[in-house]
């Protein structure tokens, strides 16, 4: 993964001064499924992300500016259909908003840099939060760790030769 998008200007996985496009801008630098649900506070299908089964070592970060999220050693299978973490990968990284479609009284979770929506957190999840962070995979990016690239890769390798 790169630390920037050629298409998005506004992406990096290192930079964390808040972001904020007007919704034509957002239109143009994602793409429109990202647009959809981080924009449009839309849902994707339960079952359907590719980080639904996703186990491999590594960060996750929001797929419109690239600020950090999740850590995978906080992802658990929670059953819901969504990629479940039980904490973000730092305070700063998520924010809170109350959300009360549909007749629900939930908590809406945004990225905390470009306030793009990206699910719901709920009461019941593992310890040692006791939180589920319920994620729509489409607005998530990955980034498997380095160490464990190397590991992988060294062991590949010895496997070959």
């Amino acid at each position: 993964m790169e630390d920037k998008k050629t298409n998005n200007p506004v992406y990096s996985t290192t930079d964390s001064q808040k972001v904020n496009l007007k919704d034509d801008e957002w239109k143009k630098v994602l793409s429109p499924e990202v647009y959809y649900i981080a924009r449009q506070k839309g849902t994707e299908s339960p079952y359907t992300s590719k980080f639904e089964d996703f186990k491999e070592p590594g960060t996750y970060y929001c797929a419109a500016c690239g600020n950090p999220l999740f850590k995978s050693d906080a992802k658990f299978e929670s059953g819901c259909g969504w990629p479940s973490f039980y904490e973000p990968i730092s305070k700063n990284a998520i924010i809170y908003t109350p959300d009360n479609t549909y007749g629900m009284s939930r908590t809406e979770t945004q990225c905390g840099r470009c306030k793009a929506h990206l699910g719901h957190v709920f009461n019941d999840g593992p310890p040692p939060t006791g939180l589920r962070f319920c994620i729509n995979g489409v607005v998530l990016d990955f980034e498997k760790a380095k160490e464990a690239e190397k590991h992988y890769n060294a062991d590949q390798k010895a496997k070959k030769g």
